[in-house]
């Protein structure tokens, strides 16, 4: 298939395609692996009591994930500009839609998983280096606005410290498993018995749930990749692949460091998500351990740190362009090409937010709408698909329609999991975004100029 010429459009001017392959992979794999690769396999294996089903929970959910990934590297490919879901969703449904989106990631989603991420950082660091607690904070701080300046300077630099830290990331997480496993530090009869459930575990129907919720959000942030379409080389083709090979590299991560953990500590032995990574961390380095445990998530959540400032600004970049922000917003730095103030934005939230210190209870009001937001976004696809024909550029989504409904499948019971399990933080999340509603009619009035998009339906 021959590769059409790539096309920017006026929204994107502004932005520097410069990013391949390599970069965009990168951002994949660093926007998921964080810290919950430590601590979310514990919660499951505990739950789940066998070996079997956590190795078939991380590959159903892994598959159901990568048919989520997919569809958005289609919808990528057919509006490549930056934005990532804001975009999919104007052209599907009309800009108010589109809107809320937008308003939940730079009110909510955004800025509190930034504030969470540079926390966890300082707190790791301190755990290394003893710092009193405002020193913490300011640490996480420095963390943030080191990268925001990094991503202000140069997107290709950037992607380049991104590049390393994955790379590095995903070396340290292959020297624990040969290190574990070439000295025999474990014992493989902590597989065994390998399908039976343990005493003590979850009857197997609430089990599953658990893991379901664990794995479904250890693969969270994903879809973030899409929000830098506007600065990818031939987004049509290279963003479907970096999710794809992406998602293939974190699935078979996931898998590898869960049977390591469980070769190094008994399922009888877990009680809680810390004292597994100890109990881990004391097998393979001894009295050290913990250190050694601290300094490789340092480096984990550098990385997921690092993604994340440079896919979000994009959002509230491409919202200023359609006239739904700040004007100044729309506007990229002169000298380096980079929405230098959509950037600025979600550093000053975050850093107001670890101030403050409630950013943990402002993501727990907002996972309910995001993955209702990630579900609305793949069933566009289907309203491209009966109204629009696609450019030969575009890179359709394989095993359609059954690709999109097996993650409609996952979505649905996600929403339903999450509304079961907190329904008050699932209801305030909901109100949150619909709050957009009036500042949008607002916003939609002082820019009449901005036709906007005609939704599909």
């Amino acid at each position: 298939m021959a590769t059409a010429p790539t096309i920017t459009p006026a929204s994107t001017q502004g932005l520097r395609r410069e990013l391949g392959l390599a970069s965009t992979t990168s951002a994949v794999i660093g926007g998921i692996i964080a810290v919950g690769i430590f601590l979310t396999p514990a919660g499951m294996a505990k739950a789940l009591g066998s070996p079997m089903w956590l190795l078939l929970v991380w590959l159903v959910i892994g598959a159901m994930t990568l048919s989520g990934a997919l569809c958005f590297g289609e919808l990528a490919g057919r509006f490549p500009r930056a934005g990532g879901a804001y975009i999919y969703l104007k052209e599907c449904y009309g800009r108010r839609i589109a809107f809320l989106f937008g308003w939940m990631c730079l009110l909510v989603m955004d800025p509190a998983i930034t504030a969470s991420l540079a926390s966890g950082l300082a707190g790791y660091f301190a755990y290394i280096v003893p710092l009193p607690p405002l020193l913490i904070k300011l640490v996480g701080i420095a963390a943030i606005w080191a990268l925001c300046l990094m991503n202000i300077f140069s997107i290709r630099m950037s992607a380049g410290f991104l590049r390393w830290t994955t790379w590095l990331k995903l070396g340290l997480l292959g020297f624990l498993t040969v290190w574990a496993f070439a000295f025999r530090l474990g014992s493989w009869s902590n597989f065994v018995p390998f399908v039976a459930q343990r005493p003590g575990s979850l009857p197997l129907a609430p089990a599953l749930a658990v893991g379901v919720v664990g794995a479904f959000f250890s693969f969270g942030g994903w879809w973030d990749v899409s929000k830098i379409a506007g600065e990818v080389r031939d987004p049509g083709r290279t963003l479907p692949r970096a999710l794809l090979l992406g998602l293939l590299a974190v699935t078979v991560v996931y898998v590898v460091v869960s049977a390591v953990f469980l070769y190094l500590v008994p399922l009888e032995k877990v009680t809680s998500d810390q004292t597994f990574v100890a109990q881990a961390g004391e097998v393979l380095f001894g009295p050290t351990g913990g250190v050694v445990f601290a300094a490789i998530v340092v480096i984990c959540l550098v990385g997921s740190l690092s993604a994340l400032i440079i896919s979000a600004p994009r959002v509230y970049y491409a919202m200023a362009n359609d006239g739904l922000f700040l004007h100044a917003v729309a506007r990229t730095h002169p000298r380096f090409g980079t929405p230098a103030n959509a950037i600025a934005i979600q550093g000053s939230i975050a850093s107001l937010l670890i101030l403050l210190g409630n950013f943990e209870q402002i993501i727990s009001y907002a996972l309910f709408i995001v993955v209702f937001f990630l579900g609305l976004t793949v069933s566009g696809l289907f309203l491209l698909r009966s109204r629009r024909q696609a450019s030969e550029s575009v890179i359709l989504t394989p095993g359609y329609p059954a690709t999109p409904l097996a993650f409609l499948l996952l979505v649905a019971t996600m929403l339903v999991l999450v509304a079961v399990r907190t329904p008050r933080g699932a209801l305030l999340g909901v109100v949150v975004v619909l709050a957009g509603l009036p500042v949008y009619e607002i916003l939609r009035r002082r820019t009449p100029s901005v036709a906007g998009v005609e939704p599909i339906i």
